[in-house]
């Protein structure tokens, strides 16, 4: 692919080969790291056409960045595409924050987000793998991502919630809607009216059902995440109920769909390096935090994050930036970067160092729930391994059509069935 042919403006690349992204993100970091695009037309009028945007695809510029908040921010938007303020904050909750707005409210659910007050909260991750496990054993096959990957992470965040698991699948719906929106499988009619009816419905679904069980919870605490969440303050400062809302719509949403791709993800590359694979079994728990971070890095399951400038001559090596320039932040393609990963296309679960940008870069809005996350796989592979140790893809995974999230829909496996 030739330089100037590379637009990453539109869903072009994502509709092509995933070899052929991986090509046109090195020629941009080799040849130029710092590149503007052209924003696609809005086909809404709740969306209007910006004036482009600068794409940092080297790690080096992602992590500075990052590290500077108040010159890269994000409280005007994290996506490409401007959004109303009110739907950016109602969908991204602190994501699309700044302080100090960000650090109050960061400050407030941090203190449910220890592993100290996760570990005393009723899920129980272990128990959780095994049942899904178990649910597929027999079976000799099955779709990994629906059937396994999606499952865990999003039963976590249900059981933790105190919501109950007969809404399981609308919630799971509800967030392929949300992430899913430009692809057809999840909103079948791709009109901009229907994209944007989808999007505000799955959210308001959400909103709803957390925010019922909160005012339930306000009269009967019990042991999961909402009351803790309720109850949670700093300098008598609490979560309102909206605000609990829009923070459970980012936590499954950010919490859920990232956890359930690196999953996905993962074993779509065992399948294809069974030497990491034979090497991980041989040694699980020796092998397990470096192999967690290495599939973090492979999958990159965030494409990106937007920040804009906040003042003129904010400088990122030799080029300038002007105020209200946007910029935007490819960590799958810093994840890749050769001058900070050795052999940075292949899969080695022994990688050390491993500095990479998956639950993004250093600064205020690194992943909240990075720990929870590398739990999570953890503990599914631990289970997956001990049971199914065969276990692998029998088909090309089903990829979602979006430049934001590197999602999976589907990937078909096969095993020796187990009792």
């Amino acid at each position: 692919m030739k330089l100037d042919e590379i637009d990453l403006g539109t869903l072009d690349l994502w509709d092509g080969p995933i070899d052929q992204r991986n090509e046109a993100f090195a020629r941009l970091r080799e040849e130029r790291p710092i590149a503007f695009f052209e924003e696609p037309e809005p086909e809404s009028d709740l969306v209007v056409r910006g004036p482009g945007f600068w794409s940092l695809t080297r790690h080096r510029d992602v992590v500075e960045a990052s590290r500077h908040a108040d010159l890269f921010c994000s409280g005007q938007g994290t996506s490409i595409l401007d959004m109303p303020p009110f739907l950016s904050e109602f969908l991204g909750s602190m994501i699309n924050m700044d302080d100090p707005r960000h650090a109050r409210l960061r400050r407030i659910v941090s203190k449910a987000f220890t592993p100290r007050t996760l570990a005393g909260l009723s899920g129980d991750v272990e128990a959780q793998a095994a049942e899904i496990v178990d649910a597929v054993a027999a079976q000799g096959e099955c779709d990994f991502v629906t059937e396994v990957a999606a499952l865990l992470p999003l039963r976590v965040i249900v059981d933790l919630m105190g919501i109950p698991r007969s809404q399981e699948r609308e919630i799971f719906d509800c967030t392929n809607r949300l992430l899913g929106f430009l692809d057809p499988e999840y909103v079948p009619e791709q009109t901009a009216e229907a994209v944007l009816v989808a999007i505000m419905q799955a959210a308001q679904d959400l909103a709803s059902i957390v925010t019922e069980l909160a005012g339930h919870r306000s009269q009967n605490p019990a042991n999961d995440l909402i009351t803790v969440l309720l109850n949670a303050e700093v300098d008598d400062d609490k979560l309102t109920h909206e605000e609990l809302a829009s923070f459970f719509i980012l936590l499954v949403v950010a919490g859920n769909e990232t956890t359930r791709n690196a999953i996905a993800h993962g074993l779509d590359a065992f399948t294809q390096h069974p030497d990491q694979l034979a090497r991980w079994q041989a040694d699980f728990e020796g092998l397990a935090p470096t192999a967690v971070e290495e599939i973090v890095r492979w999958s990159s399951p965030v494409q990106h994050f937007r920040r804009t400038v906040t003042r003129d001559g904010v400088r990122l090596g030799d080029h300038e930036f002007n105020e209200g320039d946007k910029v935007v932040l490819w960590y799958g393609s810093a994840n890749r970067d050769a001058a900070v990963f050795d052999d940075p296309d292949g899969f080695d679960i022994g990688r050390t160092p491993n500095d990479h940008v998956g639950f993004g870069g250093p600064g205020p809005h690194f992943c909240l729930g990075a720990h929870l996350a590398r739990r999570e796989i953890t503990v599914v592979y631990r289970e997956l391994f001990r049971r199914l140790p065969d276990i692998h893809a029998v088909g090309p995974p089903d990829r979602l059509r979006s430049n934001f999230i590197n999602g999976i829909k589907h990937l078909p496996v096969a095993f020796t069935p187990t009792a």
